[in-house]
């Protein structure tokens, strides 16, 4: 764990992680929240899911070569 690149792999990850676990609050919620704030959740997390699999595959490809 002392590689940096890889911390921010992990990092990225959770932030996923939290986006997630924020949007099925919501989602659990219902109401108001959750029908003005869904959609954004979503992108977000699928913004925060691309960044992450980008830094994972970038690692991997340094690894390799």
């Amino acid at each position: 764990m002392s590689d940096p690149f890889l911390i921010l792999i992990v990092i990225a990850c959770l932030a996923v992680v939290v986006i997630l676990m924020f949007g099925l609050g919501g989602f659990a919620g219902g109401g108001a929240f959750n029908k003005k704030n869904a959609n954004k959740i979503m992108r977000l997390r699928i913004a925060a899911q691309f960044v992450a699999v980008v830094l994972i595959v970038i690692y991997v490809w340094y690894i390799k070569g």
